[in-house]
């Protein structure tokens, strides 16, 4: 089983961090990078506007960075039948989903965790705000996720589908964004608590969820 896992692992790294035409995990951090770089500008030149604000303004440019590769994470392997070979492989839908959802955080989550310090010093936050927004990030991005995988597969096969996953999934992470963004308010340590945890639900949940999902679009 180890085996397979490590295979399915190296596999989905290689065309999510690679990407071909899609960009690969470049682009989601090229696309954070401009948010942090065009919001100063947007705002003007009031240093302690953009430290009181930037911290949320990473969290929203996560959130829509993690939207962008949602058109290859599922439907491209539905298309060409592997989910067909798995199964007469012996390789359930739920363990292709899990390791997907690992494959897709390990593309983006941490490349954005170390944009965030260029970030940061673009939107002059301080360094005690800036452990918070990477601690935030570390228990949020795994929810972001397993969120964009489960919605990838639930909209597999239907036409329009990448654009109505970016639609499903953003009002589907406002809880994370709120509890992520919250953390930087005054008293709000309980915020990174709730992140972490509405991350596991999410990631308990999409292993089934997309399985099913799959096995319905194969139908």
């Amino acid at each position: 089983m180890s085996g397979r896992v490590a295979s399915l692992l190296k596999r989905d790294l290689a065309r999510l961090l690679l990407g071909g035409r899609g960009g690969g995990a470049l682009m989601p951090v090229l696309f954070f990078l401009s948010v942090a770089m065009l919001y100063p500008f947007a705002v003007g030149p009031d240093a302690p506007l953009l430290a009181r604000t930037g911290g949320g303004v990473i969290w929203v440019a996560a959130l829509l960075a993690a939207i962008l590769p949602l058109d290859r994470l599922v439907e491209p392997d539905i298309e060409q039948g592997q989910f067909d070979q798995w199964a007469l492989r012996g390789i359930s839908e739920e363990l292709v989903i899990a390791v997907r959802v690992l494959a897709h955080w390990l593309s983006f989550g941490p490349p954005l965790m170390l944009a965030t310090l260029p970030a940061a010093a673009l939107l002059g936050l301080e360094a005690k705000t800036l452990r918070i927004v990477e601690l935030g990030l570390l228990a949020g991005t795994p929810g972001l996720a397993a969120l964009g995988v489960t919605v990838a597969a639930l909209t597999a096969g239907l036409r329009g589908g990448a654009a109505l996953a970016g639609l499903l999934v953003i009002p589907m992470a406002v809880p994370i964004l709120i509890f992520g963004a919250g953390s930087l308010a005054i008293g709000g340590e309980s915020g990174l608590a709730l992140t972490g945890a509405a991350s596991l639900v999410l990631l308990a949940i999409a292993p089934f969820a997309g399985g099913a999902a799959v096995r319905a679009a194969r139908g």
